[in-house]
């Protein structure tokens, strides 16, 4: 079972939280963020390379000593003040019309160590040192992870009494996603919820692993460091943003190609239709109407295709979108892996016709978030950036937990959550 704590939270005045709240440090790039950055955003806490004039190289020691020298800025302005209790707080979302309630919550470093904290990617050593750097020299979790867990009526029942109030924080941020927040410091409460999570069965990573990696890994240097080390020490534990798995919606994962491995347009549909039943949705398709030319098609193709199911796919080629389905016998519906539509086009296409070996490494496939529409698939296909692209129905978080519960690894970029939890909402220092 997991265990989770209460925390006194380091975080903005109500009347200043949409001007810290920032979007995660993965999301922008550092020109976006120095565009986007307003004079008291946590990017400067999080991306201090924009701080310096040009854009400093974000891995050295001036900009690390920047990030320690703002968030000092930032507590001594009073734009971040930490709360006089450890309380538990909720954290809800917006996008679309459909709300998801978190709490936020400190995790255990000895939970993720042990596998009670579940994940489904693998991680990079030097992307998780990386971010251990920027534990280590706050001696904080500035950014919080993004969990899952099994739904749980108790819970969410503290939750609603609590979201029936009017809100700490209620802001619409630049992305049109509402961000809402409350604080739950009602001792019998707070009891409770910790007494609730001892018998939930485990945490399951939706975002942020390599976050996830670097603060419990800094948790369990600073335990091997300390001669008098009890197990309740802060550095114990990391911020940690937990929904009910119900709440949470994967949506896709895209990718795009730069090459053909040097066939033909022509030889590259016949390869694919030894595998995938092949329609075009050119206009002639619209309306039930049939078109009556040999793949490739080369009629207008003005509307995008988006997949009708799983192991049925949308391709954008030569400005004409086709459905693509693979063919009974080319996956195993039994296999955890080898059921998701990411792994039947690796297999199938990237490997198998384009000889792309590593999706982490090669240079000649990208990822594309579902959150940006098949029209940026579009985009970078008629630029002549790349020569096709491939849109996936999404993963459920069914797949996703039955993944992690098995003990296997979701190939690289097949999982894609919205809204992205808002940085700077919470801080969680580690003394």
């Amino acid at each position: 079972m997991v265990k989770v704590k209460p925390f006194a939270a380091i975080r903005p005045p109500k009347a200043l939280a949409k001007e810290v709240a920032s979007r995660p440090y993965d999301v922008l790039n550092s020109v976006e963020a120095k565009a986007e950055a307003g004079e008291k955003s946590l990017l400067h806490i999080i991306k201090p390379e924009i701080d310096f004039d040009p854009i400093a190289d974000e891995h050295s020691q001036p900009v690390y000593d920047k990030a320690v020298e703002n968030l000092k800025k930032w507590i001594e302005k009073g734009w971040l003040v930490q709360d006089k209790k450890e309380c538990y707080y909720v954290y809800a979302q917006t996008m679309d019309g459909r709300t998801q309630y978190g709490l936020v919550v400190c995790a255990n470093v000895e939970d993720y160590l042990t596998g009670k904290i579940k994940k489904h990617e693998l991680t990079r050593k030097d992307k998780e040192e990386d971010r251990m750097i920027h534990v280590r020299i706050q001696n904080a979790n500035v950014e919080p992870v993004f969990f899952a867990y099994p739904d749980n009526s108790e819970i969410n029942s503290i939750v609603s009494r609590y979201t029936a109030k009017p809100a700490e924080y209620d802001f619409v941020a630049e992305d049109g996603f509402g961000h809402h927040f409350w604080v739950i410091d009602n001792d019998a409460d707070i009891k409770r919820i910790t007494e609730i999570f001892g018998t939930v069965p485990a945490f399951y990573v939706a975002d942020g692993h390599h976050r996830t990696a670097a603060a419990a890994l800094v948790g369990e240097e600073k335990r091997k460091q300390n001669p008098h080390h009890t197990g309740n020490e802060e550095y114990n534990y990391f911020m940690a943003v937990v929904f009910p798995e119900s709440h949470l919606k994967i949506i896709d994962y895209n990718r795009v190609i730069k090459d053909l491995n040097g066939m033909s347009s022509k030889q590259f549909i016949e390869a694919l239709q030894k595998d995938f039943i092949i329609e075009c949705k050119c206009d002639c398709t619209r309306d039930g109407g049939k078109c009556e030319c040999e793949l490739p098609c080369h009629c207008p193709s003005s509307e995008p295709y988006k997949p009708a199911s799983l192991h049925n796919f949308s391709m954008y080629f030569e400005g004409v979108w086709y459905s693509l389905t693979a063919k009974p016998g080319t996956y195993n519906d039994n296999d955890p892996i080898g059921v998701l539509d990411v792994t039947i086009l690796s297999n199938l296409v990237f490997d198998k016709l384009l000889d792309i070996k590593d999706l982490r490494t090669s240079k000649r496939i990208d990822f594309v978030g579902g959150i940006r529409g098949l029209g940026e698939l579009k985009k970078r296909v008629d630029s002549g950036e790349m020569v096709a692209a491939f849109a996936l129905y999404p993963v459920s978080m069914k797949q996703l937990i039955n993944i992690a519960d098995t003990g296997n690894i979701m190939p690289p970029k097949t999982t894609w959550f919205e809204p992205k939890l808002r940085s700077g909402l919470a801080i969680h220092k580690l003394v």
